[in-house]
Formats: structure tokens, C-alpha cells, sequence
């Protein structure tokens, strides 16, 4: 895994900044819960951020988006739809129809599990996969093992923030491999 530095402006990355906040206690005591709501209800900002997400989709050439549960679906589909590429959804147990392939991680508080469907990637893909935050890492390790027999690529893993002393990025090294991990908001 290479680390990347965002090289985008620093009036964009603060007012992307400025609409996260922070809910302490939150969704049990002890955590320190970041809302990006207020950010999805700014357009500039909101838009500031697809077009973050969009030139990673064009420097990593990914041809697919992958968005894990449920904020990147937000974000992921958005940049996906912008970028011009497909999306792809990473959703929790039980929400996909078909045949699928499941992966239970351990969160930061608990455990949960993803699925993918066994169709939606293929070894032609390139995929970014696009995130709201990257804590313990559970998720994202969980959703590049459930890409892995699809063949697809893994152009680059995308976060708007960084928990960084959750370790998370540490974790996602051995299944990242070379593909760049871009974190807007280290905190």
C-alpha cells in the first residue's frame, strides 16, 4: 500500500472540515461519533467532496466504485455517477438478492458482517473503493477479502477521515498491497 497526501486545496479540505460534527457518546458511550450529515446538507460542500472523489476515480483509472454501508453508499454512488463509472454496493448481511459472499469483521465496538454479490465484479474491473471513515479498518479489510475472487483490481481505497490512532490503515496494508489508501481528513 502506497500513502497518499491529499494534494487538494486547503480552503476545500476546511470547509469539508468545518460541516463534520462531532457527537460525542455516540452510538455508545466512549466513541466520539463523526456526522458528515451536515456536509451531505451543504451542496458546495457535498459537491466539493464528489469532485474530491471523482479525480481519484480518473488518477487511479478506476472503472467501478465500490461505496461500503452506508455512507459511502452516498458518497460512492455520487462520485460514481459523476465519474462515469459503475457503482457497486458493499451491504450489510442480509440487503442484497442472489447469491452473494459474506464477510464478518470486528468494529471499534462490535462485530458485523458485509456481503457483495458473487456477479458484481470481474477481473476487466478497476475498482476505488470509497468510504465516509476509516477507523479499526474492519470493513474496508472485510470488503477487498470479498472482492479478491472476483479478479477485479484494486486501484485505490478513499475515506473523507482518518481515525488515524484506531490503526486502521495499518491493518488494511497486508490487502491493499500497492493500491494507494487516500484519507481527505486525517485526525
Amino acid at each position: 500500500m502506497t500513502t497518499t497526501s491529499p494534494d487538494f486545496e486547503e480552503a476545500t479540505l476546511d470547509l469539508l472540515r468545518k460541516r463534520i460534527h462531532e457527537v460525542p457518546e455516540y452510538p455508545i458511550p466512549g466513541v466520539l461519533f463523526r456526522d458528515i450529515t451536515p456536509l451531505l446538507g451543504d451542496p458546495v460542500a457535498f459537491g466539493a467532496l464528489t469532485d474530491i472523489f471523482v479525480s481519484l476515480c480518473d488518477r487511479y483509472e478506476a472503472t467501478t466504485v465500490v461505496g461500503i454501508e452506508a455512507r459511502g453508499f452516498i458518497l460512492g454512488a455520487a462520485a460514481a455517477a459523476r465519474a462515469g463509472v459503475g457503482f457497486v454496493p458493499a451491504r450489510k448481511a442480509g440487503k442484497l438478492p442472489g447469491a452473494v459472499r459474506s464477510r464478518t469483521y470486528q468494529l471499534a465496538y462490535g462485530t458485523d458482517t458485509v456481503e457483495l454479490k458473487e456477479d458484481a465484479l470481474s477481473p476487466s474491473d478497476r475498482v476505488l473503493v470509497i468510504d465516509d471513515v476509516l477507523a479499526s479498518g474492519g470493513s474496508a479489510e472485510a470488503v477487498l477479502d470479498l472482492m479478491r475472487p472476483s479478479g477485479a483490481t484494486v486501484a485505490g481505497l478513499a475515506v473523507l477521515i482518518e481515525l488515524r490512532f484506531l490503526k486502521g490503515r495499518e491493518r488494511l496494508a497486508p490487502a491493499l498491497g500497492d493500491a494507494p489508501l487516500t484519507a481527505l481528513l486525517p485526525m
